[in-house]
């Protein structure tokens, strides 16, 4: 899409994600009653190279344990001194609340990254749709405004829905986008007034009148979607009934639950091969399948491994893998030299052989 990459990249001035992992904060912004964006330096000066879209693992201390969640990259790949996560407060969430309520200007966090392909393509057509809900609108307002700053205006509409015009994150800068650009027109979508006397805009659902209204057009556009399961489960089946070809559809998401699911659903077929899992430390085996995940087969099977995003992202299960082989296709969750030295990633590696794990 946009290459932010100068000719000095080769001399190490830039973020190695294979070897960096410290990130200063040097600001914390607040968007809304509860969403911050939080702003970071690499600790050793470099300047960052991502994509617009990509998000980066963070390693966050709760008590005496790290907990790990991947959080989409909010500001734009064309600003590289700087990156940018923008965090809805979640009620009873231990890493969101951290965040909010701890981590301040020039506390250190342990990151990883960047990674993930919810990117524009390399080459495609130059008619978008993005849709997102709540947080999901951050790394959409990421690709939005490297767009704009590497001066390229392709025929973009940008429909955002929350809960009420107050959860609205980036409502000022997206209005300042679409005011200097014809191409970029934005939307705004609460599901309900609430006590906001000054919106005056439409509000409810997601629909499919209203996306026909919005964008008669559609069946023309690259749809890029980001939000809670439901909204993305919504939108996708909207879109797809407006005619929006499979290919023309892109989301991203983190819920965990959700691709477990049918992993651990996987069906048992009497002519297939399976393989023995051992977990050393557990003292425990259970069969796996050559279609379904490591994390998928212990999670079935009652044994505890720790996980976050199910999706080979944030390296929270990283394992060591004693013996056997597997076929793991991991999204930036683990470094090379980890491969080399025999870690694994179980939420997105399928056994090829008989497996003995140090857990």
């Amino acid at each position: 899409m946009m290459d932010n990459t100068l000719s000095c990249h080769a001399s190490g001035l830039y973020w190695d994600r294979d070897e960096d992992t410290e990130l200063v904060c040097v600001d914390v912004r607040e968007e809304t009653h509860d969403i911050k964006t939080f702003t970071f330096k690499a600790k050793n000066g470099r300047y960052f190279s991502f994509e617009a879209g990509q998000y980066f693992a963070f390693e966050v201390p709760i008590g005496a344990n790290l907990e790990q969640r991947c959080y989409s990259i909010s500001s734009s790949p064309l600003r590289p001194q700087t990156l940018s996560i923008t965090v809805k407060r979640v009620a009873g969430g231990l890493v969101s609340n951290w965040l909010h309520n701890t981590l301040k200007p020039g506390m250190t966090l342990v990151a990883q990254g960047p990674a993930g392909t919810f990117t524009l393509p390399k080459a495609g057509p130059e008619k978008y749709l993005f849709l997102s809900g709540g947080s999901g609108i951050t790394p959409l307002a990421s690709i939005s405004q490297a767009l704009a700053d590497a001066a390229r205006y392709p025929d973009v509409v940008f429909l955002h829905a929350a809960r009420t015009p107050n959860d609205f994150a980036f409502a000022q800068e997206l209005a300042l986008l679409a005011k200097y650009s014809e191409n970029f027109r934005v939307f705004f979508l609460p599901e309900n007034r609430s006590d906001s006397v000054f919106y005056a805009g439409m509000f409810g659902r997601l629909s499919q009148e209203l996306l026909a209204l919005v964008v008669p057009d559609i069946k023309e556009r690259l749809v890029m979607c980001c939000g809670p399961a439901p909204f993305m489960a919504a939108a996708k089946n909207l879109c797809a009934t407006l005619g929006v070809p499979s290919d023309c559809y892109l989301e991203e998401s983190f819920d965990a639950a959700v691709l477990l699911e049918d992993e651990i659903d996987t069906p048992t077929v009497d002519d297939v091969t399976s393989f023995t899992i051992t977990f050393a430390k557990q003292n425990k085996t259970i069969p796996g399948l050559p279609d379904q995940s490591v994390l998928a087969a212990a999670t079935k099977n009652g044994v505890r491994l720790p996980s976050s995003c199910a999706n080979g992202m944030c390296g929270t299960c990283k394992s060591k893998l004693v013996s056997g082989s597997v076929d793991m296709k991991h999204s930036g969750g683990i470094r090379q030299r980890e491969i080399d030295a025999g870690l694994f990633l179980p939420c997105c590696s399928r056994p090829l052989s008989d497996l003995v794990i140090d857990r």
